[in-house]
């Protein structure tokens, strides 16, 4: 049997996309996987990478190698290069799967000739640029490893239009599009309540996202509506996206009609939302990926069922419109978005519901499933 290693940069536990790699791959090929969390998938050889926290030093060192764009030097101290080559050399793997731009020097420096297919979950030269010191620090340093490492890569996943058309502007990569649909779910609409209309968003608690938009946009609504915020801070956040939490739950303090509940593993997310009514994401364009995303949270709401309110953001947006899954705000302010959400019946909601049902299959994962086992089995063939 084939051996594929995966690497991933972060806790699996709430990673849905590398958790759909494993699941699509894992009957057909011996897979690891390496990350800083183990796997929620059964049955796979984990190997669990050290998160190190940097010493001043290192922080030090890093930060003079960034600003003198001693480029490579940099990634070896702040992505512990040394430490996670040594952990995962001596094994053959005939396909390394790298997910996001952190991850791929390592893979291609493991790979000894074989293949490398790289999954980049954002577009990486862009990806914090609304940040001054991202900017500062990063911006280079990203372009760098995109403009080193990206020609070596044998084949290249993203997971929409806009970054697939970034990337292939500036870098010689011609990405396949692999959305963020989740498996399909054999679940029914619910009726809608005609005296509750029950919203419902999760995803990161980040200031970036001001989630807060959505929270004024239903202080502006009637009674009948409720929302929902499942909210996750990662255990890494810093402080001040750790107070990004406190300071949203002050603001809901006084509307009983919104709540903040606790997050859920990742393959517990449809059967939690399948008891709501609308799903919900306002995300202001305030960097390239933002205003190119196509979340996973927008399939969730799909194979739950729910209706769907989004604002205007493209792809969001032309999936909600293409399939008359639910409502597009004019812009993405709270007024346009709560004024939108107001035109809501629960008649209509009942309509968007049977069209995210009717959707459902066409916007499953099992469709992404046959297009990476294709990509895997070719690069492998060769």
């Amino acid at each position: 049997m084939k051996s594929i290693l995966i690497i991933a940069f972060n806790d699996l536990n709430h990673d849905a996309r590398v958790n759909r790699q494993i699941n699509f791959l894992k009957d057909t090929y011996q897979v690891s996987v390496a990350s800083f969390g183990h796997t929620p998938i059964q049955n796979i050889n984990t190997i669990s990478l050290k998160r190190v926290k940097p010493s001043l030093s290192d922080k030090l060192l890093g930060g003079i190698a960034l600003l003198l764009r001693w480029h490579s030097l940099a990634y070896k101290i702040i992505y512990n290069q040394s430490q996670y080559l040594r952990l995962l050399s001596g094994k053959h793997y005939d396909l390394i799967i790298a997910n996001d731009i952190e991850t791929l020097p390592l893979a291609l420096e493991l790979s000894n000739g074989n293949k490398v297919l790289f999954d980049a979950h954002e577009y990486a030269p862009r990806h914090f640029e609304d940040k001054l010191m991202w900017r500062i620090f990063f911006s280079r340093f990203n372009q760098f490893l995109c403009r080193e490492y990206l020609p070596k890569v044998d084949a290249m996943l993203t997971v929409g239009n806009g970054l697939a058309n970034e990337y292939a502007k500036h870098f010689p990569v011609q990405p396949t599009v692999l959305t963020n649909a989740n498996y399909y779910s054999p679940l029914v609409p619910t009726a809608t309540d005609t005296r509750k209309i029950k919203l419902v968003h999760h995803g990161a608690a980040n200031p970036s996202r001001q989630l807060e938009l959505m929270i004024e946009a239903v202080n502006m609504l009637d009674d009948r509506f409720t929302l929902d915020l499942i909210l996750l801070t990662p255990s890494i956040a810093n402080k001040k996206t750790r107070n990004y939490l406190v300071k949203l739950k002050r603001l809901i303090e006084s509307n009983s009609r919104i709540r903040i509940i606790p997050p859920v593993k990742s393959n517990e997310v449809i059967s939690l939302i399948h008891q709501y009514d609308v799903g919900i994401f306002l995300l202001p364009p305030i960097n390239f990926n933002y205003k190119n995303t196509l979340p996973n949270k927008l399939f969730d709401f799909v194979q739950a069922r729910l209706a769907i309110v989004v604002g205007p953001t493209p792809e969001m947006a032309s999936l909600v419109n293409e399939h008359d899954l639910g409502l597009v705000s004019s812009d993405f302010t709270a007024k346009s978005f709560g004024s939108t959400l107001g035109q809501l019946t629960h008649e209509k909601i009942d309509y968007f519901k049977s069209k995210s049902d009717a959707a459902a299959r066409k916007l499953s994962a099992e469709n992404n499933k046959l297009i990476l086992n294709k990509i895997v089995a070719d690069l492998i063939a060769e």
